[in-house]
């Protein structure tokens, strides 16, 4: 399939996002249409993981190395299951959260368990980062497979610490969010393989 035209994927309601974080500095939003029935596109959303494609591993690996040289982190590679549930709508909306200080070599990331301790966090020292899946009825029996990723920094302090690290990632981050809606495109579509 081409690209999406942007207007098809800019007015879709993320009703979710919206109540999780609906102030935000910096976003991103990609789609990609799906032959596929809701519920398998959202099964597939769930199983996604970065370390399954070697492209996205390679990129996250790179952005971690720094890191692991330095020996400021042994974590695991950053990946889905690190991001807490923050809600979801049945087979229709999914979102998941971070909150730490990104640009930081090792995320600086916060423990948060809840959607409460997410939305509850007050930190001016960290960003609040959403990123959400909604599945929406398309063209000629596809959906319409979006995401979106949302950073709220609540300072300009931390809005100026924020951007450089953002405006650095944003074209593999925009990389890995495509290949991510191809693989679950292909996954969804073909279950069999």
């Amino acid at each position: 399939m081409g690209r999406i035209p942007s207007f098809f994927h800019e007015g879709m309601m993320m009703a979710l996002i919206d109540d999780v974080l609906p102030v935000f500095t910096f976003r991103e939003r990609h789609a990609l249409p799906i032959r596929a029935p809701d519920g398998a596109i959202m099964q597939c959303v769930s199983r996604y993981r970065a370390r399954h494609d070697p492209l996205v591993r390679l990129a996250i690996t790179m952005r971690e190395k720094p890191a692991r040289l330095l020996g400021l982190s042994q974590r695991r590679m950053l990946d889905l299951d690190d991001f807490t549930l923050l809600g979801r709508v049945g087979d229709r909306e999914v979102v998941m959260g971070l909150t730490g200080a990104f640009w930081r070599l090792d995320y600086g990331l916060l423990d948060i368990a809840s959607r409460a301790d997410f939305m509850a966090c007050q930190r001016t020292d960290v960003c609040r980062l959403a990123m959400g899946f909604a599945v929406e009825p398309a063209h000629a029996g596809h959906s319409l497979l979006v995401t979106e990723t949302r950073v709220f920094c609540p300072t300009s302090a931390m809005r100026r610490r924020f951007a450089p690290y953002w405006y650095l990632i944003r074209p593999v981050s925009g990389l890995i969010r495509r290949r991510m809606l191809a693989a679950i495109r292909k996954q969804a579509e073909h279950p069999a393989r």
